[in-house]
Protein backbone atom coordinates (compact mmCIF):
# COMPACT_ATOMS: atom_id res chain seq x y z
CA UNK A 1 0.00 0.00 0.00
CA UNK A 2 1.29 3.44 -0.93
CA UNK A 3 0.10 6.80 0.45
CA UNK A 4 1.48 9.87 -1.32
CA UNK A 5 1.66 13.43 -0.04
CA UNK A 6 1.69 15.73 -3.06
CA UNK A 7 4.46 18.32 -2.99
CA UNK A 8 3.58 21.27 -5.22
CA UNK A 9 5.70 23.76 -3.25
CA UNK A 10 2.77 25.07 -1.21
CA UNK A 11 4.01 24.40 2.29
CA UNK A 12 6.59 22.64 4.41
CA UNK A 13 5.65 18.96 4.38
CA UNK A 14 8.22 17.77 6.91
CA UNK A 15 5.91 17.50 9.94
CA UNK A 16 3.09 15.99 7.88
CA UNK A 17 5.44 13.42 6.36
CA UNK A 18 6.72 12.40 9.80
CA UNK A 19 3.21 12.08 11.26
CA UNK A 20 1.95 9.97 8.35
CA UNK A 21 5.04 7.77 8.42
CA UNK A 22 4.67 7.23 12.17
CA UNK A 23 1.03 6.23 11.91
CA UNK A 24 1.64 4.05 8.85
CA UNK A 25 4.25 2.17 10.83
CA UNK A 26 1.98 1.83 13.87
CA UNK A 27 -0.98 0.59 11.80
CA UNK A 28 0.99 -1.46 9.28
CA UNK A 29 -0.44 0.70 6.49
CA UNK A 30 2.45 0.44 4.06
CA UNK A 31 4.65 3.15 2.59
CA UNK A 32 4.29 6.93 2.84
CA UNK A 33 6.01 9.05 0.22
CA UNK A 34 6.24 12.79 -0.51
CA UNK A 35 6.28 13.24 -4.26
CA UNK A 36 6.25 15.70 -7.14
CA UNK A 37 5.94 12.93 -9.73
CA UNK A 38 2.69 12.19 -11.60
CA UNK A 39 3.59 8.51 -11.89
CA UNK A 40 3.70 8.20 -8.08
CA UNK A 41 0.24 9.74 -7.78
CA UNK A 42 -1.04 7.41 -10.50
CA UNK A 43 0.05 4.29 -8.61
CA UNK A 44 -0.88 5.52 -5.12
CA UNK A 45 -3.53 3.78 -3.04
CA UNK A 46 -4.25 6.96 -1.04
CA UNK A 47 -3.57 10.60 -1.77
CA UNK A 48 -2.97 13.56 0.57
CA UNK A 49 -3.01 17.17 -0.67
CA UNK A 50 -1.58 19.60 1.92
CA UNK A 51 -1.40 23.34 1.39
CA UNK A 52 -0.39 26.54 3.18
CA UNK A 53 -0.86 30.11 2.01
CA UNK A 54 -3.42 31.71 -0.28
CA UNK A 55 -6.04 29.81 -2.26
CA UNK A 56 -5.19 31.43 -5.65
CA UNK A 57 -1.46 30.76 -5.27
CA UNK A 58 -2.01 27.13 -4.22
CA UNK A 59 -4.46 26.48 -7.07
CA UNK A 60 -2.05 28.06 -9.58
CA UNK A 61 0.91 26.09 -8.23
CA UNK A 62 -1.04 22.85 -8.58
CA UNK A 63 -2.48 23.64 -12.01
CA UNK A 64 0.92 24.70 -13.39
CA UNK A 65 2.17 21.17 -12.79
CA UNK A 66 -0.13 19.83 -15.47
CA UNK A 67 1.05 16.22 -15.27
CA UNK A 68 0.67 16.20 -11.49
CA UNK A 69 -2.74 17.88 -11.66
CA UNK A 70 -4.02 15.45 -14.30
CA UNK A 71 -2.74 12.48 -12.29
CA UNK A 72 -4.55 13.79 -9.19
CA UNK A 73 -7.84 14.19 -11.06
CA UNK A 74 -7.58 10.75 -12.63
CA UNK A 75 -6.70 9.06 -9.33
CA UNK A 76 -9.45 10.74 -7.29
CA UNK A 77 -12.24 11.12 -9.86
CA UNK A 78 -11.40 8.28 -12.22
CA UNK A 79 -10.10 5.62 -9.85
CA UNK A 80 -11.90 6.78 -6.66
CA UNK A 81 -8.72 6.63 -4.58
CA UNK A 82 -9.22 7.82 -0.98
CA UNK A 83 -8.23 11.49 -0.74
CA UNK A 84 -7.42 13.78 2.19
CA UNK A 85 -7.03 17.55 1.79
CA UNK A 86 -5.34 19.49 4.58
CA UNK A 87 -5.75 23.25 5.25
CA UNK A 88 -5.69 24.97 1.83
CA UNK A 89 -5.66 21.47 0.34
CA UNK A 90 -9.10 21.06 1.91
CA UNK A 91 -10.23 24.50 0.70
CA UNK A 92 -9.25 23.58 -2.87
CA UNK A 93 -11.96 20.89 -2.73
CA UNK A 94 -14.58 23.67 -2.93
CA UNK A 95 -16.28 24.94 -6.07
CA UNK A 96 -14.85 28.45 -5.69
CA UNK A 97 -12.43 30.47 -3.58
CA UNK A 98 -12.81 34.21 -2.93
CA UNK A 99 -9.39 35.08 -1.52
CA UNK A 100 -8.25 38.24 -3.36
CA UNK A 101 -10.19 37.18 -6.48
CA UNK A 102 -12.67 34.46 -7.50
CA UNK A 103 -10.76 31.29 -8.41
CA UNK A 104 -12.39 27.94 -9.25
CA UNK A 105 -11.54 25.03 -6.99
CA UNK A 106 -11.66 21.32 -7.71
CA UNK A 107 -15.44 21.28 -7.30
CA UNK A 108 -15.56 18.20 -5.10
CA UNK A 109 -17.45 19.90 -2.26
CA UNK A 110 -20.46 22.17 -2.80
CA UNK A 111 -18.98 25.15 -1.00
CA UNK A 112 -17.17 28.44 -1.40
CA UNK A 113 -14.14 29.73 0.51
CA UNK A 114 -14.56 33.15 2.10
CA UNK A 115 -12.82 35.22 4.77
CA UNK A 116 -13.69 34.46 8.38
CA UNK A 117 -15.84 37.24 9.90
CA UNK A 118 -16.35 36.50 13.63
CA UNK A 119 -19.50 37.80 15.33
CA UNK A 120 -17.25 39.02 18.14
CA UNK A 121 -15.06 41.87 16.78
CA UNK A 122 -12.48 41.24 19.52
CA UNK A 123 -11.59 37.90 17.90
CA UNK A 124 -8.62 38.29 15.61
CA UNK A 125 -8.23 36.85 12.14
CA UNK A 126 -6.38 34.63 11.33
CA UNK A 127 -8.01 31.99 13.50
CA UNK A 128 -4.83 30.54 14.96
CA UNK A 129 -4.26 27.98 17.67
CA UNK A 130 -6.22 25.24 19.40
CA UNK A 131 -9.98 24.93 19.16
CA UNK A 132 -12.57 22.30 20.07
CA UNK A 133 -14.13 20.19 17.35
CA UNK A 134 -17.90 19.74 17.12
CA UNK A 135 -18.71 16.54 15.22
CA UNK A 136 -21.70 17.02 12.91
CA UNK A 137 -21.85 13.62 11.21
CA UNK A 138 -20.23 10.20 11.72
CA UNK A 139 -17.50 9.10 9.33
CA UNK A 140 -15.00 6.21 9.37
CA UNK A 141 -12.06 8.65 9.35
CA UNK A 142 -13.49 10.23 12.53
CA UNK A 143 -13.75 6.95 14.44
CA UNK A 144 -12.66 7.58 18.03
CA UNK A 145 -12.74 11.38 17.60
CA UNK A 146 -15.40 13.17 19.62
CA UNK A 147 -16.90 16.60 20.13
CA UNK A 148 -14.56 18.48 22.45
CA UNK A 149 -11.36 17.01 21.04
CA UNK A 150 -8.78 19.64 20.20
CA UNK A 151 -7.34 20.51 16.78
CA UNK A 152 -4.78 23.07 15.65
CA UNK A 153 -5.91 25.74 13.17
CA UNK A 154 -4.08 28.46 11.23
CA UNK A 155 -6.27 30.19 8.63
CA UNK A 156 -8.02 33.40 7.65
CA UNK A 157 -10.49 31.87 5.20
CA UNK A 158 -13.01 29.08 5.67
CA UNK A 159 -15.28 26.99 3.48
CA UNK A 160 -18.99 27.83 3.55
CA UNK A 161 -20.58 24.46 2.79
CA UNK A 162 -23.90 24.57 0.92
CA UNK A 163 -24.73 20.87 1.28
CA UNK A 164 -25.06 20.08 4.98
CA UNK A 165 -24.47 16.37 4.34
CA UNK A 166 -20.89 17.25 3.34
CA UNK A 167 -20.15 19.06 6.64
CA UNK A 168 -18.64 16.53 9.04
CA UNK A 169 -17.36 18.85 11.81
CA UNK A 170 -17.00 22.49 12.75
CA UNK A 171 -15.57 24.61 15.53
CA UNK A 172 -16.74 27.89 17.03
CA UNK A 173 -14.86 31.14 16.48
CA UNK A 174 -17.42 33.91 16.83
CA UNK A 175 -19.74 31.66 14.87
CA UNK A 176 -19.39 28.26 13.23
CA UNK A 177 -16.20 27.63 11.24
CA UNK A 178 -15.97 24.56 9.01
CA UNK A 179 -13.42 22.05 10.30
CA UNK A 180 -13.99 18.83 8.31
CA UNK A 181 -15.78 18.15 5.03
CA UNK A 182 -16.31 14.94 3.13
CA UNK A 183 -18.15 13.17 0.35
CA UNK A 184 -17.65 9.74 -1.18
CA UNK A 185 -13.95 8.84 -1.14
CA UNK A 186 -12.86 12.41 -0.35
CA UNK A 187 -12.38 14.12 2.99
CA UNK A 188 -10.71 17.36 4.06
CA UNK A 189 -9.61 19.03 7.30
CA UNK A 190 -9.20 22.76 7.76
CA UNK A 191 -6.94 22.10 10.74
CA UNK A 192 -3.53 20.43 10.59
CA UNK A 193 -3.91 16.84 11.83
CA UNK A 194 -0.14 16.42 11.96
CA UNK A 195 -0.04 19.24 14.56
CA UNK A 196 -3.20 18.21 16.44
CA UNK A 197 -1.68 15.64 18.80
CA UNK A 198 -3.86 12.64 19.71
CA UNK A 199 -6.96 13.57 17.72
CA UNK A 200 -4.91 14.41 14.65
CA UNK A 201 -2.85 11.24 14.80
CA UNK A 202 -6.03 9.20 15.24
CA UNK A 203 -7.52 10.83 12.15
CA UNK A 204 -4.36 10.07 10.14
CA UNK A 205 -4.40 6.44 11.28
CA UNK A 206 -8.08 6.14 10.38
CA UNK A 207 -7.44 7.61 6.92
CA UNK A 208 -4.60 5.16 6.31
CA UNK A 209 -6.98 2.26 7.07
CA UNK A 210 -10.04 3.73 5.30
CA UNK A 211 -11.38 1.56 2.50
CA UNK A 212 -14.46 3.36 1.12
Amino acid sequence: MLTVLIDYESGNLHSAEKAFQRMAQETDAGEVQVTTRPEDVARADRIVLPGDGAFPACKAALAERSGLYDALIEAVEGKARPFLGICVGMQLMARMGHEYEPVPGLGWIDGEVRRIVPDDPSLKVPHMGWNDLVIDAPHPVLDGISTGDHAYFVHSYQMDVNDSSQLLAHCDYGGPVTAIVGTGTRIGTQFHPEKSQSAGLRLIANFLKWAP
